[in-house]
């Protein structure tokens, strides 16, 4: 029987595999497995298998759930692997041919020392990551397992993915690397070695063009994210292919001795790429065909299951909270905001903070939150890791990408932020301030709280919704963010714009301003098209402006970034039923409403609306919605009138 961690917690045995149905010995199965050898304490394996807060009754449960653990093991003819009661906790044994774990390591050490023949390597790496098998203990339902152990184990197999590519560079399989490395730096667009390693391929396939695009790509993406410039080696490598030059053997990578393994001695004269400190990432998954389930009481089996070779699977970078230019308004909440952080900062002794800033789309959460994290570094020395909550394309990110995430950030150094000052993590128990910006639903949040308070730090939440299931569970304090004053947006433009040109025409300026419906994003945008255009005076870009606000408020050289891409990205969030609700309310009714006001609305869709950001006040008194969401479903609904007149 073989124990199978690099994927699915399952078990083996020749043709057939065993795939652990999601339960508490489940759990317990592979905490002790992760540490295979060792003794685990009984309150590690309490915290993995019911969290951080634990039932009064753990310690007996755990024995309990140790029983049941063992017939489990009866029941499927597990004979050769016991869990041994130990003073203090419990231990399982295992060998490489038993564990797939330790089978990896075993054969990425015997890869160390053939490091003289690269062929020989070459196959002792893909042997070794063919083990990996999907997507790190799916069915494994513990978020301290999933903090504590499955960042560790992505960067492991990292490392050994980026050795294979330096490999087949090295031997001119340069093809074979472009494959692994499209979808690689696709996916994880700020993981620098990858990118050095495909622009080398790209250029020794006669690919100049392409492989200086790919650069400024990457360049452009770290400058805009991160706030920092391409590692030197990535400089220079562009400088070689501007000049023609031709790259010499291993190039894009001095190599070095490789880091040793758990467990693994170092072995003089090994050779891996030298890397530039980067928090673990990797790739995504392959995706494999759905296997056939049959439930057998606690597992389900897999009948004839192969072993399948997958990409690696880990988390992105976390990028750095940073200064916000032209930062205006929000006096109140930044003098709340700062004041908790800095007693909670001052007492050891306090409860780590959450802040949740919530509001509509547009209205300046994200700016918040970077704004008071920038001047809170000197109480979070630790640093002031960002954490984006869903994908480029809005999609929310699943609660253990966020925690892996999260903890790499916290506790394993990371990315310095934006002043120079600290890094994204915290190695040496200093205070750290997690940014955790664009939250869709509370159980995104709640397996990192502990994770946040392990690392003595405080959490600043950004989101759309209300998340009062959140504020009820876990506490924290709440600054729901409604659109500038009139001073507020003044106040920002004489920021941006400069007080020479707003005040020689100050009524044009508020007029502009009432244009935006004072929400901050409008405002940003209107202030960069007027920078582009100096000679345009205020009162001319009213009537310019006033045509068509919708149309007028969006960037020609960024699309992503318009009043119309933002809103059209909120509505997809809601269940179509609710965007239609949405619709109807913005359409049929006047500035003000209730939910008899509108056809087939009741007040609790109307109450879920107002909780996501797109209605403002509501019971006791009525419903508002902003005039540019007004104007954006009006305009929808009329595109939608005409595509069917079409049909």
């Amino acid at each position: 029987m073989r124990f199978q961690l690099l994927g699915p917690l399952t078990l083996a045995d020749g043709s057939e595999a065993v795939v652990l149905q999601p339960s508490k010995p489940t759990i317990l199965l592979a905490a002790l497995l992760l540490r295979a050898n060792s003794v685990v304490s009984a309150d590690y394996l309490q915290r993995a298998v019911w969290g951080e807060e634990q039932p009064a009754t753990a310690k007996a449960a755990l024995q309990t759930c140790v029983l049941r653990l063992r017939r489990l093991f009866t029941k499927h003819g597990v004979t050769e692997t016991s869990i041994e009661a130990v003073p203090g906790g419990y231990r399982i044994t295992a060998e490489p041919h038993t564990l797939d774990l330790l089978g990896f390591r075993d054969q990425v050490r015997r890869a160390v020392l053939l490091s003289h023949d690269p062929e020989t390597e070459l196959c002792e790496l893909k042997d070794a990551l063919s083990l990996w098998q999907g997507a790190l203990l799916a069915n494994v339902r513990s978020d301290v397992l999933h903090r504590d152990e499955v960042p560790r184990l992505a960067e492991e197999r990292l490392r050994s993915v980026e050795r294979v590519c330096d490999l087949l560079l090295g031997l001119g399989r340069h093809g074979e690397a472009l494959v692994e490395l499209w979808t690689a730096t696709r996916v994880y667009p700020g993981h620098e070695r990858l990118h050095e390693q495909l622009i080398e391929a790209l250029y020794r396939t006669g690919r100049q063009t392409q492989a200086l695009a790919e650069y400024r790509r990457v360049k452009e993406f770290l400058l805009d994210e991160l706030g920092v410039d391409p590692s030197p080696a990535l400089q220079q490598l562009e400088l070689t292919i501007l000049r023609g030059e031709e790259l010499g053997p291993g190039a894009g990578g001095v190599r070095a001795p490789l880091p040793s393994l758990p467990g693994a001695g170092v072995v003089e004269g090994a050779v891996v790429p030298v890397l530039r400190p980067v928090p673990a990432a990797a790739l995504v998954p392959a995706p494999a065909p759905t296997p056939r389930v049959e439930t057998v009481g606690d597992v389900s089996v897999v009948p004839g299951a192969p072993a399948v070779s997958v990409a690696p699977a880990g988390t992105p970078a976390a990028a750095a909270a940073r200064p916000v230019p032209n930062f205006t308004g929000r006096e109140a909440e930044t003098a709340a905001m700062t004041a908790r952080l800095t007693a909670y900062a001052a007492d050891p002794d306090r409860h780590p903070p959450t802040i949740l800033v919530s509001g509509a789309p547009g209205v300046g959460k994200s700016a918040l939150a970077h704004h008071v994290a920038h001047l809170m570094r000197d109480a979070f020395p630790g640093g002031r890791p960002v954490v984006r909550a869903t994908r480029p394309d809005g999609e929310a990110r699943p609660a253990a990408e966020l925690t892996a995430e999260a903890y790499a950030a916290l506790g394993a150094g990371g990315t310095g932020d934006a002043s120079g000052t600290g890094g994204a993590g915290s190695t040496d128990g200093a205070r750290v301030l997690l940014v955790l910006d664009d939250v869709v639903d509370a159980d995104q949040v709640r397996p990192l709280l502990p994770a946040v308070a392990q690392a003595r730090g405080a959490v600043i939440v950004t989101s759309r919704m209300g998340l009062a299931g959140l504020v009820a569970t876990h506490g924290g304090w709440v600054h729901r963010l409604s659109v500038f004053t009139a001073a507020e947006s003044y106040a920002l433009l004489v920021s941006v714009l400069g007080a020479e040109r707003v005040e020689a025409e100050p009524e044009a300026a508020r007029r502009l301003a009432g244009q935006c419906g004072h929400l901050p994003l409008a405002l940003r945008i209107l202030t960069a098209r007027l920078l582009t255009r100096p000679a345009l005076s205020l009162g001319d870009a009213v009537d310019w402006f006033g045509d068509d606000p919708l149309a007028r408020l969006a960037l020609p050289d960024a699309p992503g970034l318009s009043v119309t891409a933002v809103l059209d990205g909120a509505l997809a969030r809601l269940d179509p039923r609710l965007s239609e609700a949405f619709c109807r309310a913005a359409t049929g009714t006047g500035s003000s409403f209730t939910a008899d006001d509108v056809p087939g609305t009741t007040e609790a869709v109307l109450e879920r609306l107002a909780d996501a950001g797109l209605l403002e006040d509501g019971p006791p008194g009525p419903y508002r919605i902003h005039e540019l969401l007004r104007a954006h479903a009006r305009r929808t609904d009329q595109e939608r009138i005409r595509r069917t007149e079409k049909v």
